[in-house]
């Protein structure tokens, strides 16, 4: 398996020649060395320019990309016994980043198609699939994907992401075609793409509601998962492959956590395949934990073992840990339990606030994930993280999800957020956080009009929830805000993942986003998702023989803050500077006043947190300004 967690771009246009645009073409795939730093490739044609880059994981020899499917005679890299081209013309091109699961069953149905392969690459699978089942073929794959294929024959590009979207795809339209790129850093390397930051992508930064297909940057989208996108003379169109569906659950309590533990085990199967060094990521939660139990269970079982896995942590806040809304305990006392339980071999990544505020560090996760955010520590700690672990391993294994697929976050179980007419998450956080909002100019904020825009967007995800008909009152509600978190919030921590661990070269895989276990648990009524009165019961309970009690029955707890006061301060001395530079690009956007009295609060007062986030989001907006020299085009 020659799997890649890559890096992809390139361009079609069909008014120019692209065999002459090699150097842009050069440049736009160099951007993303971080998630290939092994290897690139490059192939063009009168109308396409396709990049990579690769990291590779498994069968480290197999065929380089992007990789042509050729007729007999030929010598391309994977030759199918059939195809419509003439001798010579490869039949189509696949720039492929990503994992599929299921490729042995694929290779084996496609052998007995007709198909031969040269590799033992899941890529030349998924190149097959192609010659195979056309515009079908992502109906076929089990996995975390995203790839372009260009077909010769039709002269048509396809844009394909899994069904959860775990891995990044954006595309740019043009006049004559489109630009695409893992990231849009790839897209912005080429002189055709702008770097505009309109209203609506202001509000996308600020507003915590994540609209399917929406890029930050004017102009430029996401492909939405469970999506093609199809490009070619005729224009660009959009197609939904997959969605979650409303299905009768008939499983009665027994055989829905049976099903679940089935499932796990044949995922977490599935993912240990590896031909470099692989680990799980431990915060001692239930979904870290189980990932990791079951991770050891499955090395053991073929003389693997022991299971790596690795934590982060920041220096004394075990010693110094203050319980809140969201956290009641450590996570550090917990890793060590349930690496001790499994007998991992473990190490905890401990970070400082000198590592936290390196300006050299800072710039690195801004340019890894092309945007701003206001969670700071959180995206910086997990590039450190990432980067620790890259050192020892290529492929980690995650918990993240769980909370979305089984129903694990506060907000879940707290009525007035359920019921409220808004998403759940910001009827308990978002209007209260609009507290760090304050610090932009009145004028803007306005004009914004962030209320309304989040309005929308609910809008917009409740006419999409599928229904059971006669399904009512909590059932029903519950069902929405599952979707929500499936479709919409999930959205931002896969995101986060992917840039994060892909900037340091390390591919992370997520278990729990495998379509099959959030198919099913998806459609399991609430109540037997709560029987037990808990979050996560089925989860909980299809695991219990793997976990030491204390950590099956730890209540949720997110991913760690730094909890330092020295942190905050020397945000706020950060802060006092930029306020200082008369050319800050940034000064424009806020309030000065409001800016200054942030300044003057004590550390740790009761509005800190707010506060922080709010010089988070100002900090890394001014950088990013000015880094990728956005244009704004802004009302007010």
């Amino acid at each position: 398996m020659n799997a890649r967690m890559c890096g992809i771009t390139g361009w079609v246009d069909f008014e120019h020649d692209l065999n002459h645009e090699r150097a842009v073409l050069a440049a736009m795939t160099a951007t993303m060395a971080c998630r290939g730093p092994d290897d690139e490739g490059m192939w063009t044609g009168a109308h396409v320019a396709l990049g990579h880059r690769r990291l590779s994981v498994i069968d480290l020899e197999g065929g380089r990309q992007p990789m042509a499917a050729e007729d007999p005679g030929t010598s391309g890299a994977a030759t199918p016994e059939r195809g419509e081209s003439s001798p010579g013309t490869p039949a189509a091109i696949l720039t492929y980043s990503g994992e599929v699961y299921n490729f042995r069953e694929l290779r084996e149905e496609l052998a007995a198609a007709g198909h031969r392969f040269r590799t033992r690459s899941d890529t030349e699978v998924v190149l097959h699939a192609y010659l195979e089942w056309g515009e079908d073929l992502a109906a076929h794959l089990n996995g975390m994907y995203a790839f372009a294929v260009w077909d010769t024959r039709a002269e048509c590009l396809l844009l394909v992401r899994d069904r959860m979207g775990v891995k990044p795809l954006h595309y740019y339209p043009t006049p004559h075609g489109v630009l695409f790129g893992s990231e849009p850093k790839a897209i912005l390397a080429n002189p055709a793409a702008r770097r505009v930051l309109d209203a609506d992508g202001m509000r996308e930064l600020l507003s915590f509601v994540k609209t399917p297909e929406r890029a930050v940057f004017a102009g430029m989208y996401e492909v939405r998962p469970g999506s093609v996108v199809r490009i070619d003379r005729a224009g660009l169109r959009t197609r939904r492959y997959w969605q979650l569906e409303a299905w009768d659950h008939p499983d009665d309590l027994d055989t829905t956590v049976a099903t679940v533990r089935e499932l796990l085990d044949d995922i977490v199967t599935r993912q240990l395949i590896s031909d470099v060094p692989l680990c799980t990521l431990l915060s001692g939660g239930l979904d870290s934990s189980v990932i990791t139990a079951l991770a050891a269970k499955g090395l053991a079982e073929r003389g693997a073992g022991p299971v790596r896995s690795f934590a982060v942590d920041f220096a004394g806040q075990t010693e110094r840990f203050e319980a809140d809304l969201m956290r009641d305990t450590p996570d550090t006392p917990y890793v060590h339990e349930l690496a001790k339980h499994v007998a991992a071999d473990h190490s905890d990544i401990v970070l400082d606030t000198r590592d936290l505020m390196d300006a050299d560090v800072r710039s690195a996760v801004l340019r890894a994930n092309d945007a701003p955010n206001g969670m700071g520590d959180m995206f910086t700690s997990l590039y450190l993280l990432f980067a620790a672990i890259r050192e020892h391993s290529t492929v980690a294994l995650s918990g993240e999800s769980a909370d979305e697929v089984f129903g694990g976050y506060l907000w879940f179980h707290e009525p007035e957020a359920v019921h409220a007419d808004t998403f759940p998450w910001l009827a308990m956080f978002g209007r209260a956080g609009g507290e760090r909002l304050g610090v932009l100019d009145p004028g803007l904020t306005r004009a914004l009009d962030l209320p309304g825009y989040q309005a929308d967007s609910y809008r917009q995800a409740v006419a999409e929830v599928p229904r059971l008909p006669g399904e009512e009152g909590l059932e029903r509600r519950m069902r929405e805000v599952s979707y929500f978190h499936l479709t919409r919030f999930v959205q931002y921590l896969l995101d986060r993942k992917d840039r994060m661990s892909m900037a340091s070269g390390l591919e992370v895989r997520v278990p729990f986003c495998d379509h099959r276990l959030v198919e099913y648990v998806f459609n399991a009524p609430w109540a037997m998702k709560t029987y037990d009165g808990r979050e996560k019961s089925l989860l909980r309970a299809a695991t219990v023989d793997l976990l030491p009690e204390s950590i099956s029955a730890r209540r949720k707890s997110p991913y760690p803050s730094t909890q330092d006061p020295a942190y905050e301060q020397a945000l706020r001395e950060e802060f006092g500077r930029l306020l200082a530079r008369p050319d800050a690009p940034v000064l424009p956007l806020i309030d000065r006043k409001q800016a200054g009295d942030i300044l003057t609060e004590s550390v740790g007062s009761v509005s800190s947190e707010f506060t922080r986030r709010a010089v988070e989001l100002v900090l890394g907006l001014d950088r990013w300004l000015e880094e990728y020299e956005v244009e704004l085009d802004l009302p007010g």
